[in-house]
């Protein structure tokens, strides 16, 4: 049987670092502080917790650019996990990828800027404006790589260029609030403490999209030079924007204002802009997160593409246009995301995937180490830098998330959900006719 080409190797490393970029900064960013403010009320606790998550994002980027250089196939953990330790661990995780993944991210940040869109231009159908902006997205990278290639730079940049413009106008005004980022006498304790473990998961949520690159290895210029790039220096940026951001929020907003409240961004533009500061800043939000339904709607179905190259069953999602593109996957995707914005909330969708999703990361980066045991004669154009304690560092963190998200009683029920979802997608594997396509590893 002949193997089924995979796109051609057209991304740069501007474009897939642009890529890493846009699924990472979302709605996490513009929403999360408001519920870290009340527990851990000094600067310099905030921002010790950002700098951890950034590092854990960083520690996993730096483990799957050894993976992705090692096994340079699109995919992402449905290609990693099928090599590394059997083809039905590799087939969950394109399962959850290809179910609710990507599609249930996507979703979130549509009705996020459906939200804020309606709120600048009063009048206008949230839903309707979800369903727009995710369509656009679609048209856009349905045409061909370089034209969505040229989409996913000019709109991430955009989304950058704004959040400096935040950023430079926050230090611009003069501070409002006494708040020192400096250590002070309690802050080792509040480092320590439940509400920075609390904390450190919506942060972590924040920071999802690091592996971005990752699941387009077939698509990429250079893959041993690109994944490591695009994700280590992606990740860095992040992590960048972040801390500045949220000082910006910290030294200009009262912390007594945003307790508690999910709209921070648009609370901190008020003081920030003026008057009229709550629209700009939502209009700022809108603009950013179409580079982040791009950005997803681009990675998810690569995915569920490699699962088409494999399975026969599903070999028509593996349809692609003369220019290499997805075509069947991405529409699929495209369906998945219209019911979703029909049916689901920001919390349901994000507790449903988060523990799937951590869990498949966690077995991924774990494979760095069965990998060199199982396989040391495997050729790695790039290894883990800081090895083995970066992958160590992102396993610790990864394992307490997962124990957290069963222990607390509020993420329990969907997390278990969604490993009932994973035991469907087992049981779809194994009742499939055993016609898979044989690929090289």
């Amino acid at each position: 049987m002949a193997v089924v080409a995979e796109g051609k190797h057209t991304i740069s490393p501007f474009t897939a670092t642009c890529i890493v970029v846009a699924n990472m900064v979302g709605t996490g960013i513009f929403t999360s502080l408001g519920f870290q403010v009340a527990g851990l009320p000094t600067g310099f606790a905030i921002l010790a917790l950002w700098i951890a998550g950034g590092i854990c994002a960083l520690c996993g980027a730096l483990s799957y650019a050894e993976i992705g250089a090692a096994l340079p196939r699109s995919g992402g953990e449905y290609h990693f996990l099928g090599v590394i330790y059997h083809p039905a661990l590799g087939f969950l995780a394109g399962w959850i990828s290809a179910t609710v993944g990507f599609a249930a991210p996507v979703a979130i940040a549509a009705i996020a800027f459906g939200t804020y869109f309606a709120d600048v231009v009063p009048g206008l159908n949230p839903i309707i404006l979800s369903i727009a902006v995710v369509t656009i997205c679609t048209v856009v990278l349905l045409r061909d790589l370089q034209l969505g290639s040229a989409f996913q730079n000019g709109s991430t940049i955009l989304k950058i260029a704004l959040i400096v413009i935040i950023i430079a106008a926050g230090c611009w005004v003069k501070s409002s609030q006494p708040i020192s980022f400096l250590p002070a006498r309690n802050d080792g304790a509040l480092i320590l403490s439940a509400p920075f473990a609390v904390s450190l998961y919506w942060v972590m949520y924040a920071y999802s999209g690091w592996n971005a690159s990752t699941y387009i290895v077939g698509e990429l210029r250079n893959p041993a030079r690109t994944i490591p790039l695009s994700v280590g220096l992606g990740t860095i940026l992040v992590m960048a924007l972040y801390l500045a951001m949220n000082a910006v929020f910290l030294r200009t907003t009262p912390v007594a204002e945003m307790a508690g409240k999910q709209q921070v961004a648009i609370i901190a533009g008020a003081h920030i802009f003026g008057t009229a500061g709550a629209k700009i800043m939502g209009l700022f939000i809108c603009l950013g997160l179409v580079s982040t339904v791009s950005g997803m709607m681009w990675i998810g179905p690569r995915i569920t593409a490699a699962m088409g190259e494999d399975l026969r069953p599903l070999n028509w999602l593996a349809r692609r246009n003369p220019h290499g593109v997805p075509t069947s996957a991405i529409l699929t995707q495209f369906a998945i995301v219209m019911v979703l914005l029909l049916t689901a909330t920001f919390e349901t969708a994000v507790n449903y995937v988060q523990f799937s999703l951590t869990l498949c990361s966690t077995l991924t980066v774990l494979g760095v180490f069965v990998l060199r045991w199982r396989r040391p004669d495997l050729l790695r154009p790039y290894r883990t830098w800081g090895y083995p304690v970066t992958p160590l560092i992102f396993l610790g963190i990864s394992i307490w998330m997962l124990e957290h998200l069963l222990a607390d009683s509020s993420t329990r029920a969907p997390s278990l959900w969604g490993l009932a979802t994973m035991a469907l997608g087992l049981i779809v594997y194994f009742l499939s006719p055993k016609t898979r396509v044989a690929r090289p590893s």
